[in-house]
């Protein structure tokens, strides 16, 4: 099996860059972003000039990036044709993609879980379970979580993220048994996640909160290890049932950005189960 050369998937990438831009300029309408139509126009769409217009382009360098000869296109450049395209969201990330340049918007807005992964999220319970996406945001979470290991709905947005609560709340840091080993191995995963993500706003604002926020946090960031995505046991130690051991699982819900994930806590042995249930009678309003 043969693969391109650097050079070639450049190339490539650049091709089908023109030809997604030629083909999202030729649908919009002059109509649709305030232009005149005029009576001698033959372009089914957007003239390359106007788009070069409404975006802030030069043409020269607009037309370059539709005939493939532009060795790279800058974010603020791609931004700017994005917006004067009329682009989704799906449709600006497969123009980010193209361009293999990181879009600084992205996931700059609270992201929205579906009502279908927030089900899914449901359905898992009486095992712990939430919707989480790739800097570990707890986006949702069932109530088997929030009677474990707290309710994220109940802190402020920002602190509502595994790698901030394992570094900085005391709960976390006391009833994860195995805490110190968790810290190390989640951030040597999120590391190695954010080289896909190293200059978008959202993972530079967290990353820098850590490093301000703790020593410990920064001398692990220091050590520059990175670890993959694997299935692990977590013990955990509830003050009501007891010892809990709970494997950790993930479940993609898309492959792209925003990449969101179902992470669910299933117990490691029957006592664990057993004790997972015994949380959720506790939580079971008592009948008169």
């Amino acid at each position: 099996m043969t693969t391109a050369a650097p050079e070639e998937n450049k190339e490539i990438r650049r091709r089908e860059l023109a030809a997604f831009l030629r083909s999202r300029r030729e649908r919009i309408t002059p109509e649709q972003v305030g232009l005149p139509r005029g009576p001698r126009r033959r372009t089914p769409g957007l003239r390359r000039e106007e788009v070069a217009q409404l975006s802030a382009v030069g043409i020269t360098w607009y037309t370059w990036i539709e005939q493939a000869r532009a060795a790279h296109v800058s974010a603020q450049v791609l931004d700017a044709v994005a917006r004067a395209l009329l682009m989704d969201p799906t449709e600006r990330a497969h123009l980010f993609a193209l361009a293999g340049t990181a879009d600084p918007r992205t996931e700059a807005e609270c992201p929205v879980a579906s009502p279908t992964a927030l089900k899914v999220v449901e359905r898992l319970a009486p095992y712990p379970a939430s919707l989480q996406n790739a800097r570990y945001d707890v986006l949702a979470a069932n109530r088997p979580y929030a009677q474990l290991f707290g309710d994220p709905a109940e802190l402020p947005p920002a602190d509502r993220n595994c790698l901030w609560l394992l570094t900085t709340s005391e709960r976390w840091k006391r009833d994860f048994l195995d805490r110190d080993e968790m810290l190390r191995d989640l951030i040597a995963k999120y590391r190695a996640g954010m080289a896909e993500h190293v200059a978008e706003p959202a993972w530079k604002q967290q990353l820098n909160r850590l490093l301000a926020a703790s020593d410990e946090f920064r001398t692990l960031w220091e050590r520059h290890e990175v670890a993959p995505m694997s299935p692990h046991v977590k013990r955990y130690r509830h003050p009501e049932v007891g010892l809990i051991r709970l494997e950790h699982r993930n479940m993609w819900l898309a492959p792209q950005a925003p990449a969101h994930r179902v992470v669910a806590y299933l117990p490691a042995d029957e006592e664990s189960e057993e004790r997972l249930e015994r949380l959720a009678e506790l939580s079971e309003p008592s009948g008169e």
